[in-house]
């Protein structure tokens, strides 16, 4: 535990809104005391060198895809052979089979790091790599999974481990194939590793050092059985954190869960009457207006990732229509081909400004309360929706919620002579800026003056990795 501490920022991001001269009181805990606007600098805290905002929660992860970032972006063959997701995907797996829990750990830590600068202080890493490579277990059944708390620690950015269902290669395919035998588990594995993995690092004390936690997640309605997801649920009766699925990423599901089950994903698993507020619909790409009504009526929330959206070729999802149905936007890096929570929610917006040839798609102006700001508009959504993927109800700069801020650069060019009103738009869509100066987690400093005290023995180990991989 942390001593309780006391801050005093210029100004800060508070119930959607900036406000300035703000005392913030972290207690032992690490979570928000006390925090109050319109305050001078009591004596005795610490003034903060720049505008606050919360940390964001990065809510869907693959960490070991981060050593396949940039590697993907050629294409062989003849001049009309494609490539897309599946292509992408069948080269990733070569990736997936080489990682062991040593080179996992210090990609993995190198990300964090990543993330950490990009304005994230928690991850949502959805877990399937669980064997070795030939699919032989591990001695240790969480060796991977450890792999990754470790990585968490080195960093010190808080983890929502998320192991994964994961048994079949598609609707008419009831098994693996060879390059996907190291990410098989069935509802009972999922859920003994989710809690085995809470009850290892309390006994080790690691939830001290940084935030750890476990949820749940099914890789895909092609990738589990309905009979594997009802037995999930049947143990999860009692669970109240989260459980995250890939869905409605790829026009081919869509088509192959049409011709298996008569319904498109979203529609087959709300028709089941399985979504609750528990639930998060990650990608949800390809969705109509019905299955946007049954996801909000259901409770649950989505995870958009625009950089890999994009970078797969995924397609768009009808941002607009989510916003209307107040529907939780969480964002998630996915792939990793980018680290940084400004870039994605700038492109979540210029996707839609693209497809509708229309500008501040994403602004609310009508909502209640209004958003007319497009930044603060997506802001809020992924702040929210953030902290329930990451089994975190209460999530921003508001007593009770976790003590985690973004410092921003005074000196940041995107700032320079703005009005305090325009901050926000400034620091996602007048690119590109400077990194978070100082960034908390739970109370402690995890960047301090742009500077990671870990930063050079993490990317040491990092390029060892890579090396390993992918030879000079």
């Amino acid at each position: 535990m942390t001593p309780a501490q006391r801050y005093w920022a210029p100004a800060a991001w508070i119930a959607g809104g900036w406000q300035r001269s703000v005392v913030l009181e972290v207690d032992a805990r690490g979570h928000w005391s006390h925090i109050a606007a319109g305050v001078p600098a009591p004596d005795g805290a610490e003034r903060l060198a720049g505008p606050v905002l919360p940390g964001l929660v990065d809510a869907h992860s693959h960490a070991f895809q981060r050593a396949f970032a940039g590697l993907a972006e050629s294409r062989d063959g003849a001049p009309d052979q494609g490539d897309d997701f599946w292509s992408w995907r069948d080269r990733m797996y070569k990736v997936a089979n080489a990682v062991t829990p040593e080179s996992l750990r210090a990609i993995a830590a190198h990300l964090y790091v990543e993330l950490l600068r990009g304005g994230y202080t928690q991850v949502c890493e959805f877990h399937y790599l669980q064997h070795q490579a030939d699919g032989t277990p591990c001695d240790d059944p969480l060796a991977l999974s450890m792999a990754l708390a470790d990585a968490a620690g080195d960093a010190g950015i808080g983890l929502t481990l998320l192991p994964a269902l994961y048994e079949r290669a598609g609707f008419t395919a009831p098994v693996l194939r060879p390059d996907q035998r190291r990410f098989h588990a069935g509802a009972a594995d999922v859920w003994q590793r989710s809690r085995q993995f809470e009850r290892r690092v309390a006994a080790a004390g690691r939830a001290s050092l940084v935030p750890l936690n476990a949820g749940l997640a099914i890789h895909s309605v092609r990738a589990a059985a309905e009979q594997s997801i009802v037995e999930l649920r049947r143990l999860a009766h009692e669970f109240d954190g989260p459980i995250h699925v890939h869905v409605a990423e790829q026009r081919a599901e869509l088509r192959d869960c049409l011709a298996v089950t008569g319904r498109t994903p979203v529609a087959w698993l709300a028709g089941q009457g399985w979504l609750d507020a528990r639930w998060q619909l990650v990608h949800a790409t390809h969705v109509d207006a019905g299955e946007i009504a049954a996801t909000a009526a259901s409770g649950a929330a989505v995870v958009i990732c625009p950089s890999t959206e994009g970078n797969l070729g995924d397609g768009f999802t009808d941002v607009p229509a989510w916003l209307a149905a107040d529907v939780d936007l969480g964002i998630g890096s996915d792939s990793n081909v980018t680290r940084s929570w400004r870039e994605e929610l700038r492109w979540m917006e210029y996707g839609q400004r693209l497809k509708l040839e229309r500008r501040n798609v994403c602004a609310q102006p009508g909502a209640v309360p209004p958003r007319p700001d497009t930044a603060a508009s997506l802001f809020e959504r992924a702040r929210a929706g953030g902290g329930r993927a990451a089994g975190h109800p209460t999530w921003g700069i508001v007593p009770g919620a976790r003590a985690d801020l973004l410092v921003a650069d005074p000196d940041d060019a995107s700032l320079l002579g703005l009005p305090q009103a325009r901050w926000l738009d400034a620091l996602v869509f007048s690119s590109p800026g400077r990194p978070w100066r100082d960034v908390m987690v739970a109370g402690r400093w995890a960047l301090r003056h742009h500077h990671h005290a870990q930063v050079e023995r993490i990317g040491a180990a990092f390029a060892q990795a890579m090396r390993a991989l992918w030879g000079e």
